[in-house]
């Protein structure tokens, strides 16, 4: 199967494509999957950072679908790693549903990066849902010394069960129910009393709410752009 024209224009961007192995899968809770893969010889191109994350593509009818999904324990040298997925409705979670081992998924590396924070944060504030959840734990283990509040977006009563990589020591998980215009008034109404002095806020969920809190956190309490970083991982329906 062709990429269609957004792969087209990945390769015109200097995207790189690989195709990955599917050699199993797990189920981490009814609502969660993730699925170990070989990796075709990106990671050894690559190389390996925190948040690393490619676009997927899919068989939907005939026609390409891509999705961005994070590299969840990427082996270099084993040239291993796994994807997990948020399951709901869509193309990407019936292959995440259906694969089997030998199966395979092709991949573009594009648009994926890591800045090291400098100076290293003092506190880590991150907004995030079972989609940004691998992307939250490899901001969490690339600054296992920071402290870190983490405002969880909850949709399913399984979630309690994914698998978060929190130090109780160092980090809170303050779980907020998903409901119209609840987390964005969760985080307007507690993060100001945690943003000290070289803070880094960290926000990935829906775009609407992430578009709304990323203003905020900017506009309204004058964070600079160098300590936030924002990215809408997902449109709603």
């Amino acid at each position: 199967m062709g990429h269609g024209w957004q792969g087209a224009v990945l390769r015109l961007m200097r995207g790189k494509d690989f195709t990955f192995t599917v050699t199993g899968a797990e189920q981490v809770t009814e609502d969660y999957r993730r699925v170990h893969c070989t990796d075709g010889g990106l990671l050894a191109a690559a190389g390996v950072h925190p948040t690393m994350w490619v676009r997927l593509w899919f068989d939907d009818q005939g026609k390409p679908h891509q999705r961005a999904y994070t590299l969840v324990d990427p082996d270099p040298a084993a040239g291993t790693f796994s994807l997990e997925f948020a399951l709901h409705d869509g193309v990407a979670s019936r292959w995440a549903r259906d694969c089997a081992p030998g199966d395979t998924v092709d991949a573009t590396l594009q648009g994926t990066g890591f800045e090291p924070l400098d100076p290293l944060p003092a506190r880590l504030l991150v907004v995030g849902d079972a989609a940004s959840l691998p992307a939250v734990n490899s901001l969490l283990d690339a600054h296992p010394e920071t402290p870190a509040t983490v405002w969880f977006e909850t949709q399913h009563a399984s979630d309690d069960a994914l698998p978060f990589r929190l130090d109780p020591a160092r980090h809170e998980r303050r779980p907020v129910p998903r409901a119209g215009g609840e987390l964005v008034a969760r985080v307007k109404a507690e993060l100001p009393a945690l943003l000290v002095p070289g803070a880094y806020v960290w926000i990935a969920c829906d775009t609407v709410t992430t578009r709304a809190l990323a203003a905020y956190v900017r506009k309204e309490l004058a964070v600079p752009k160098e300590r936030v970083h924002a990215l809408g991982y997902w449109r709603a329906a």
